[in-house]
C-alpha cells in the first residue's frame, strides 16, 4: 500500500467504483502516484494495448486481469462488451480499474465509458494520465511550445474511424494555424495527412517528426519535411504505435535530444 508519511493525501479506493486510470505514454514510471495507488488496491483490471503490462505487477495477486485492448485492425473485445463488464464488476462491489494508455479522456474512449457508467448509476472517477501528445515529443527532444517557434499546440486524431476520407477534420484550417500540430493514431494515413496539409497551404519544407514507441527503450524518431517524410518513414519501416508532430519545433530535436539518439535530421 502507499506510505502516508510521504503521500498524506493518497486516497483509498471504494468498492463498487470504476476508476478510469491513465497509464501514461508507455514508460511505466510516468503513471501518476494516485493511479499507482489505486491500481495496488484493484479487484479487477481491464487494461488496454498501450498500457504498459509492467504496471500489472503491482496489482494484488488474486485480482482479475482482463486484456481488452485495441490495436490497428484488432479488437480484443467490442466496446459494448467492455462497457458491460465494467458495470457487472462494479455491481459485484469490486474495485474496478480501467487502465488506459496516455490519458483516458484524450482519444481513449474514456468519455464514452464514463457516460455509460453514469447512465447506469455506477460510481466512477477519472485519474488523469500523462498524455502521449505532450510526453512523446518531449522524449524525442521536441517541446510542443517554445517562444519564437510556437505559442500553441493542437492535438487531433489521424484515425479515420467511420470517416474514410478524414472529412470530420477541417484540414484547411489546421494547415493555416500557426501552431504545433500533433496527430495521434495517424501513421496509416500519413500520406493523406501530408497531402491535405500541403494542398491547403502548409509549405512543403515544414519540419515533421514521426515517433514510434515514444518514451520506451524501443523509441525511434524519423524526421524530415512534409515533402520527404512519407518516403523516409517507409524506408525506416515505422509501424504503429506512432505519433506525428508537425511544426518548426521539430527542428529543436537536433539540439534537445536527450532520451534517444536515433532521430534523423530534417531535410
Amino acid at each position: 500500500m502507499h506510505n502516508n508519511a510521504v503521500f498524506p493525501f493518497a486516497s483509498e479506493a471504494t468498492p463498487g467504483t470504476v476508476y478510469l486510470i491513465g497509464a501514461g505514454p508507455g514508460d511505466p514510471d510516468l503513471i501518476t502516484v494516485k493511479g499507482l495507488n489505486i491500481l495496488r488496491q484493484a479487484d479487477v483490471v481491464l487494461y488496454d494495448y498501450l498500457a504498459n503490462p509492467v504496471l500489472l505487477s503491482v496489482v494484488p495477486p488474486d485480482a482479475e486481469k482482463l486484456y481488452v485492448g485495441k490495436s490497428a485492425g484488432s479488437h480484443a473485445l467490442p466496446q459494448q462488451e467492455i462497457n458491460r463488464l465494467l458495470v457487472q464488476y462494479a455491481r459485484s462491489q469490486k474495485i474496478v480499474v480501467r487502465l488506459k494508455g496516455g490519458d483516458p479522456f484524450v482519444f481513449g474512449r474514456g468519455g464514452e465509458e464514463a457516460l455509460y457508467l453514469a447512465q447506469h448509476g455506477i460510481p466512477w472517477q477519472v485519474v488523469p494520465g500523462v498524455t502521449s501528445a505532450v510526453a512523446v515529443p518531449a522524449y524525442a527532444g521536441i517541446p510542443v511550445t517554445h517562444r519564437g517557434y510556437a505559442a500553441s499546440f493542437t492535438v487531433v486524431t489521424g484515425h479515420t474511424g467511420t470517416h474514410p476520407d478524414n472529412s470530420y477534420l477541417d484540414w484547411s484550417t489546421l494547415a493555416r494555424l500557426n501552431t504545433t500540430l500533433i496527430i495521434l493514431m495517424g501513421l496509416g494515413n500519413l500520406a493523406f495527412i501530408v497531402d491535405e496539409l500541403t494542398q491547403h497551404g502548409r509549405p512543403g519544407d515544414t519540419p515533421i517528426a514521426v515517433i514510434q514507441w515514444g518514451t520506451l527503450p524501443e523509441q525511434h524518431a524519423v524526421t524530415g519535411t512534409l515533402n520527404t517524410i512519407v518516403e523516409r518513414v517507409k524506408a525506416a519501416q515505422v509501424r504503429p504505435p506512432a505519433l506525428i508532430v508537425v511544426g518548426h519545433v521539430v527542428d529543436l530535436a537536433q539540439h534537445l535530444r536527450w532520451f534517444s539518439a536515433d532521430a534523423d535530421t530534417p531535410s
